[in-house]
């Protein structure tokens, strides 16, 4: 009985520094972190720009004219 309680406090130690290590990896590096999130996310931004979109004004809506459409009654325009 004392082995297994014994593996378990070295498995929970050994889980325990796991979380911590990676606390402090996270803390460490966290500059760097941010700015690989934010170089994604704007080339994402970037990208989807380039094809048009609401980013860049290009959405779709019908441009001004001046003649006025027809009704489809057979009334002529003037």
């Amino acid at each position: 009985m004392q082995k297994i309680i014994n593996v378990l406090a070295v498995a929970s130690f050994a889980l325990s520094s796991a979380v911590v290590l990676s606390g402090v990896y996270v803390y460490v590096n966290r500059d760097s972190i941010i700015d690989g999130v934010k170089s994604k996310v704007m080339g994402g931004i970037g990208g989807a720009a380039l094809g048009g979109g609401a980013l860049t004004g290009d959405v779709g809506l019908p441009q001004a004219s001046t003649s006025v459409p027809s009704a489809g009654l057979g009334i002529p325009n003037f």
